[in-house]
């Protein structure tokens, strides 16, 4: 994963939880308000009732005051203007009624003051249990309501509820509950890039020390190449047939041992986007008439054939031709190896028309490819299983460089296998 992309994933993901936290918050402060609002009309509903039913059951009955007649001074304190004396008793069985009819069930304390001694004169604290409210605590003696100073209220009583918060917030439980799942969410993100790049700074460093140690390997192998040269050449060498043999095995390892450092360096260029193609034109027929030698003498090792189906004379290309020769190696390399047991290799390699320009295949009688892995062939190591059977050898690099090379290109490549019939790879190139 490129530093590009980790940063895109970090500020999409970033801009994304930033919405999803600005929308929940919207959402849980409208909730909040939404749940105040209907407490306030519930508790001033239930405040005008026992205000009304404590002016007509009085002796002598009072009018009550036209205006400002229930204030709300703090968010939990609510206060009624009775203007006239009333007793504790009644107020506190009104109340009860009253809450009790709006389906309010909270504690509260409530406090009858008289302005002309400037005082409470009585209080109580007020639960409500299964039967009923009931108080649990004389608060007449304790200044724990506040007293409102107004010029207008002469005798009145306030009404505070402790717990109003605590009492809105968890009738919003499933909000606070996917607000929660929220938080994990974005914990769960925050913790998944932290991993992600982390095991980025790993595997950078093992690519470093990979790519260190194929560049180290590069001096010794030139070196053990020129002096197999320097064997093969040697009249003594020549005419010890056994010598001769085992110089010529030193060699052909060797160059083996080069390609696959090659491929890792080239693998490695691709990965850090530091490949630079060399496109010139290229004559494609050209092309592969003159590597058609090299393929025949990789097929020739399991005694299979090679046919040429050149259905487009010369056709010109825009391309690399270091990186196509190698294309072409490394397809007819798979189609060797996963060859079938016992049966000589028949490959083909084609030209044909497309609506692109030209169709290049490479196609043969080999295993095949199951479903279950043509999607993923194409990817770096990756290697069809082959059960207990090890005499494939490989890194699985091979299809991932071709379809790097092409996507480089930006020619489409398809991948057609059947198990038991074989494999077709068809790279689709513009003509000139």
């Amino acid at each position: 994963m490129t530093n590009a992309i980790i940063r895109r994933v970090i500020i999409l993901g970033a801009i994304a939880i930033a919405s999803l936290l600005a929308v929940q918050t919207y959402w849980v402060l409208l909730t909040y308000d939404l749940q105040e609002r209907e407490f306030n009309r519930k508790v001033f509903q239930a405040l005008l009732e026992t205000a009304n039913k404590l002016s007509y059951t009085s002796s002598p009955a009072f009018t009550l005051p036209a205006k400002n007649l229930i204030v709300q001074p703090y968010s939990n304190y609510y206060v009624v203007n009775i203007n006239n004396q009333f007793k504790a008793g009644d107020l506190e069985h009104y109340l009860g009624q009253s809450l009790e009819a709006q389906g309010l069930k909270e504690a509260f304390h409530y406090g009858i003051f008289d302005c002309s001694s400037n005082q409470m004169v009585a209080g109580k604290m007020i639960r409500y249990v299964k039967e009923g409210f009931v108080f649990n605590e004389d608060l007449s003696q304790k200044n724990t309501l506040p007293a409102l100073d107004d010029a207008d209220f002469i005798y009145y009583f306030g009404i505070r509820f402790p717990d109003k918060n605590a009492s809105l917030i968890s009738n919003m439980w499933i909000v606070v509950v996917f607000s929660l799942l929220m938080l994990v969410t974005v914990a769960f993100f925050i913790y998944s890039m932290f991993v992600i790049l982390r095991q980025k700074q790993l595997s950078e460093l093992q690519r470093d020390f990979i790519n260190n140690m194929t560049h180290e390997f590069k001096t010794p192998i030139s070196t053990i190449n020129i002096s197999t040269d320097v064997f093969l050449q040697n009249a003594a060498i020549k005419s010890d047939m056994r010598l001769n043999r085992y110089a010529g095995i030193i060699k052909e390892q060797v160059m083996r041992l080069n390609t696959q450092v090659e491929k890792v360096l080239q693998l490695a260029k691709i990965e850090r986007d530091h490949l630079e193609l060399n496109k010139e034109k290229v004559d494609l027929e050209e092309l592969i008439n003159s590597l058609s030698p090299s393929l025949e003498l990789k097929i020739g090792e399991r005694h299979g054939t090679l046919q040429l189906h050149l259905g487009i004379p010369h056709p010109i290309v825009m391309a690399d031709r270091l990186h196509l020769t190698n294309i072409l190696h490394n397809l007819v390399d798979n189609a060797v190896k996963y060859s079938k047991p016992n049966v000589p290799p028949e490959i083909v390699v084609g030209l044909y028309k497309s609506k692109k320009g030209v169709g290049l295949k490479v196609a043969d009688n080999g295993l095949g490819i199951s479903k279950e892995h043509q999607k993923r062939v194409f990817d770096k190591f990756y290697r069809v299983s082959t059960g207990n059977v090890h005499n494939v050898k490989g890194f699985g690099l091979g299809l991932f460089y071709v379809r790097e090379i092409c996507k480089q290109h930006g020619w489409p490549i398809q991948l057609r296998s059947e198990i038991g019939k074989g494999t077709s790879i068809d790279i689709q190139i513009p003509t000139e």
